[in-house]
């Protein structure tokens, strides 16, 4: 009678072909270390991507510069307010490390300006839009404060009405700046991908 093969012998014979390769091994390492890398830049742990780039072995340094350049392109985004400005502008450094091009340092300021203009934009919209929405709303705070019999302020924010006029309008600001950022990704990438 035959021996019965545990799990990991049967295992161990269908993979005794299989070679793993190296150096896919090291490039993906390389890139993940890259990535890591990205993450400490704009955390502030590494002041300077070049120098990294020049300390690694010349075979790891095209995958340890495309994993920093993906986690750089994740974080150009629209900003929320002006405290992402210095992420954005660290950002514009790092991908300025990696692609080493004046062209693109040129087009990123010009994102960078515009982005400044998007904020202040956003807060001129919002208040336009409140004070555009205030007769409707002060007409239901009217409404709310008779039928309760005492006087309701209503924050426009809790009006459903309002919020959905107030994202509407937001969002065609939002789409015509996002269209810039994602022109910036694009070239980026362009970049990226002939070097």
């Amino acid at each position: 009678m035959g021996r019965i093969k545990s799990a990991l012998e049967i295992a161990l014979e269908k993979t005794e072909s299989v070679k793993s390769d190296k150096g896919s091994i090291s490039q993906f390492e390389a890139k993940q270390k890259g990535k890591r890398l990205g993450n400490s830049f704009l955390s502030g742990e590494v002041k300077s991507l070049e120098d990294e780039f020049k300390k690694a072995p010349k075979d790891e340094q095209a995958s340890l510069k495309q994993g920093a350049f993906e986690v750089l392109l994740a974080q150009l985004t629209l900003p929320a307010s002006e405290e992402d400005l210095p992420r954005i502008e660290t950002v514009g450094k790092g991908l300025e490390a990696v692609l080493k091009d004046n062209k693109f340092s040129a087009f990123f300021k010009q994102l960078s300006q515009a982005l400044k203009q998007f904020l202040d934009e956003t807060a001129q919209y919002e208040e336009a839009i409140k004070r555009q929405y205030a007769p409707k709303l002060k007409q239901k705070e009217e409404e709310l404060s008779r039928r309760m019999g005492r006087q309701i302020q209503l924050d426009p924010f809790q009006d459903p009405e309002f919020v959905a006029f107030y994202n509407q309008n937001m969002n065609q600001l939002k789409a015509n700046y996002q269209a810039a950022v994602d022109q910036v990704r694009e070239e980026a990438s362009r970049l990226f991908e002939k070097k």
